[in-house]
């Protein structure tokens, strides 16, 4: 059932900006619905569209680490050759910093990787939202044939075939090597990933310096233009779906793609992605669903004209740009007090 709660607000927002909410807003996340994953999240909460992001609270280690062999492991791949990794470097922004990811034989994929890190806070997984958590998620590049072009029980083979892996599965599990321990682990693994104390959150939880002067000028213009209208919550983005191309015409070489329409093929949806978390987003260059674009200022002008149907000036895209550095922060460490 859709939470009329969660209506009113999309009413709200789009009272704001003129512009009508996807009806796709109301397909909320089950994290951990396909497996027991137990992480824990120290939630904060402020005034204003932006939260800060949360830091983690608990999380189980062992699953954790087995998760980041998993995560490194080319054995996940048909040929032995491309791992999550290959297209996720998580020191480097979470993805791989081409237009389009590698697969298996050298394949190429459609749309450009999104950032793994801080995925768990996005409401769907995927450009076009088309899976709902991150257990589900790892289903679609396992078997992608321009990916890595596996199956299940091949997986499971070659891991219970490695020495670590086997027994690393038995440690954490009586199961041993099998698919929920696979996706249990990837998934805890991920849910790890998280960037917290980025100069925003710690401007948003009093510490007025950690942004500059342009930075907040550009917060403010972030706000006031209607850029937190659909960027915002604690992943400044990622938890609803919107049409690119709302108030004027989209660039021609970002309509190739037709988005949750490819999904789900209601006309209605074309064009429709599941709104981009701006977290990091100064790391994760290119940009947009096919890494058509190289630059953020190049970014934030064909949102300000597509979306808010707005030429804003170069030094607003330069305040705006500032502000999307401050963004970005490194993954939380963790020991095992955590």
């Amino acid at each position: 059932m859709y939470s009329s709660y969660f209506k009113k607000i999309a009413l709200a927002f789009s009272c704001c900006t003129l512009i009508p909410i996807s009806y796709h807003l109301w397909l909320l996340p089950e994290q951990s619905k396909y497996v027991d994953v137990k992480t824990e999240y120290d939630y904060q909460y402020v005034d204003g569209p932006i939260q800060p992001l949360p830091r983690i609270k608990a999380i189980d280690h062992d699953w954790r680490l087995l998760g980041q062999a998993l995560f490194h492991s080319t054995l996940l791949s048909k040929d032995n050759t491309v791992s999550c990794a290959s297209c996720h470097m998580i020191t480097l922004g979470g993805d791989d910093g081409f237009a389009v990811s590698t697969g298996v034989d050298n394949q190429l994929g459609q749309r450009n990787s999104p950032t793994v890190l801080n995925a768990v806070f996005n409401f769907r997984q995927f450009w076009d939202g088309r899976e709902q958590n991150l257990a589900l998620q790892i289903e679609g590049p396992v078997h992608n044939p321009v990916e890595m072009a596996t199956s299940w029980p091949e997986v499971i083979n070659k891991l219970q075939a490695d020495q670590y892996f086997s027994s690393a599965f038995k440690k954490v599990s009586a199961q041993g090597v099998s698919k929920d321990n696979i996706v249990k682990a990837l998934v805890t693994f991920e849910e790890s990933l998280v960037t917290p104390d980025a100069p925003i959150d710690r401007y948003l939880l009093g510490e007025k310096d950690a942004l500059t002067e342009q930075q907040i000028r550009g917060l403010n213009k972030f706000t006031s233009f209607g850029c937190a209208t659909c960027h915002q919550g604690k992943n400044i983005g990622g938890n609803f779906y919107q049409k690119l191309g709302r108030l004027d015409e989209i660039p021609v070489k970002l309509k190739l793609d037709l988005g949750l329409y490819e999904f789900s093929k209601d006309p209605a949806d074309k064009f429709t992605f599941k709104v981009p978390s701006l977290r990091n987003i100064a790391q994760t260059a290119p940009y947009f669903h096919n890494g058509s674009i190289s630059t953020l200022p190049e970014a934030v002008t064909i949102m300000a004209k597509t979306q808010l149907g707005m030429d804003i000036s170069a030094e607003d895209n330069a305040d705006i740009v500032a502000l999307l550095q401050a963004f970005s922060a490194p993954i939380q460490e963790l020991n095992q007090n955590d």
